[in-house]
């Protein structure tokens, strides 16, 4: 059904947009993990995006997207009072949260960390310590820092370049972090495939249980096209069906990052004509 933009904020100008929409029925069963399929016009295609937050009195979800191709760039032409055309969900299965006796890490990067934003939360409302770690390229790329300030006592920022927090890698805040606090119960990560691969391997020597979202391999959604096969465990799964979350301590990266290609060319000859041929009609 049509689902009405009530807010827009762009996020990183030209390249990253939150919307909150009206989506009551979604609202209101949505947990934290779960993403939704939305189409923007008759002709588009479905794509699927995580929940990055809800509010079930409001009746309102939110979503965070990257301008990566086609239906994204659609998706950035409308503004506020716009309608999408399609939005179904919840869809995924939700993420296992519970009292854990040590504090969880939550581990974002890119536009991982407004979908980390949401598992966080609900670990926040389960009564965990969480500790969120967030990196970016840049300062000017890091997204939802006040937010997570919000209800995580601590959160560690690293950065590239060195512009903001510590210069390096999120990985390199996770490990000390480890080496600090033996009583970590789990960490989470969401973010680019190399990033998630990278925590992965740093938490293996520690035993901590490791929990990744594979979301960025969805395509249609329901488990009908395919192109989210991965490997976990030596056995074939369905990211939108059987996850998005997986182990990350057996997940095959290297199967799941060629995989992450297959569709690249194709891509990127759609989201060309796209910007070749549109008419905005935004002001109109």
């Amino acid at each position: 059904m049509p689902s009405r933009i009530i807010k827009k904020r762009s996020l990183i100008p030209g390249q990253t947009s939150e919307l909150v929409l009206d989506a009551p029925h979604i609202a209101a069963k949505a947990r934290p993990g779960n993403f939704v399929i939305l189409r923007v016009c008759e002709n588009g295609e479905r794509i699927p995006l995580t929940i990055a937050d809800t509010d079930a009195k409001a009746g309102t979800i939110t979503i965070v997207y990257l301008v990566l191709g086609k239906t994204t760039a659609h998706l950035e032409t409308l503004t506020e009072g716009d309608e999408i055309l399609d939005l179904c969900g919840p869809l995924g299965k939700d993420t296992d949260i519970h009292k854990l006796n040590g504090p969880v890490i939550c581990v974002g990067g890119g536009t991982g960390i407004a979908a980390m934003h949401h598992i966080a939360k609900g670990h926040h409302m389960a009564g965990n310590h969480v500790i969120a770690i967030i990196g970016a390229r840049t300062k000017d790329l890091l997204l939802f820092e006040q937010e997570l300030k919000r209800f995580c006592p601590e959160v560690l920022v690293s950065t590239d370049d060195g512009s903001y927090g510590r210069k390096g890698l999120v990985t390199e805040l996770l490990e000390e972090r480890l080496k600090a606090d033996p009583t970590v119960g789990e960490v989470v990560a969401v973010g680019p495939v190399p990033m998630m691969a990278a925590v992965a391997r740093t938490t293996k020597p520690f035993g901590t249980p490791t929990t990744v979202s594979l979301n960025s391999i969805m395509v249609d959604g329901i488990g009908m096209c395919g192109a989210c096969r991965v490997s976990v465990g030596g056995k074939t799964k369905f990211a939108c069906v059987d996850g998005p979350e997986f182990d990350g301590q057996l997940v095959d990266f290297n199967e799941l990052s060629s995989r992450l290609k297959a569709f690249k060319a194709m891509e990127q000859m759609s989201y060309d004509a796209f910007r070749r041929d549109h008419v905005c009609t935004c002001s109109r």
